[in-house]
């Protein structure tokens, strides 16, 4: 067995956890790659290229928090791997392997004694050739928050509301806890197949969140008359510019992030 381990420096100052990590990996006779050579270790560890060590692992453990799990995430589902996140943020939704547990779950997972939760994403894509992925979430926002902009939500071709807003969120089961929920959004079972749209400070005090079933065809319109661009973006990185008009296609995306659960030791 292999695992990569993928650490945010700014949170495990030191390499102190992962150093951890590696050294009880390493009792439990499970093989240790990372991506780039980041610190001396005690334990034999493989710094190998990023796609070598994805290929190569049979399990990614991310440390750091939520944040941390969802950079690496679209790589892990990329390559097909299941990813255990530890927690060193402050509330942990992804990465729900406190350090104090590590030597308890890491023997679980060496043991083969876990449990995948798939969680589905979304696919997002513009007319203009802009593609990309969320685990949480996919946003439309204005250009400032001087004026509300207009929107328009078609689902499967129909028409479903206008919106007046700063924004509209379009959150996963797994987002939902997240922007969507700061929002105003409902907390939605993990497991659950759908897709919460949540308006961003609506000029309508009757507006409230809407929850599709993830097969459907979502379209987020930037409304024609719009005065200026609108962005969409997805887990808050990848950002597109939306003229007035435009069209934001929001599906299902055709493959899961795969969690590493542990519903108990014994």
């Amino acid at each position: 067995m292999t695992v990569l381990l993928v650490t945010n420096p700014t949170k495990d100052s030191g390499y102190a956890v992962t150093g951890q990590a590696a050294a009880l990996l390493h009792e439990l006779g499970v093989a240790v790659v990372m991506a780039q050579p980041v610190f001396e270790s005690k334990v034999p560890i493989r710094f190998l290229p990023k796609e070598e060590a994805y290929r190569e692992a049979d399990f990614v453990i991310t440390i750091g928090g939520d944040g941390t799990l969802l950079k690496a995430g679209l790589d892990c589902v990329h390559y097909g791997k299941p990813v255990l996140g530890v927690n060193l943020g402050r509330t942990g939704f992804l990465a729900t392997c406190e350090v104090e547990e590590m030597p308890e779950k890491l023997r679980l997972l060496a043991e083969g004694r876990y449990t995948l939760d798939p969680r589905g994403l979304l696919l997002a894509r513009s007319a203009n050739g802009w593609q990309a992925e969320a685990i949480n979430d996919v946003v439309l926002f204005g250009r400032t928050r001087m004026h509300p902009m207009d929107y328009k939500v078609y689902c499967d071709g129909c028409f479903v509301s206008s919106y007046r807003s700063d924004g509209l969120i379009l959150a996963t089961p797994t987002g939902s806890t997240a922007y969507s929920f700061s929002a105003g959004g409902p907390v939605l079972d993990a497991a659950a197949d759908v897709v919460v749209l949540t308006p961003v400070c609506a000029h309508n005090a009757q507006v409230a969140p809407l929850v599709f079933a993830a097969g459907r065809r979502l379209e987020l319109v930037a409304d024609a008359e719009n005065r200026d661009t609108c962005y969409a973006c997805a887990d808050s990185t990848a950002q597109c510019d939306l003229q007035p008009g435009d069209v934001l296609t929001v599906t299902a995306a055709p493959q899961k992030l795969q969690l590493i659960i542990f519903y108990d030791s014994e």
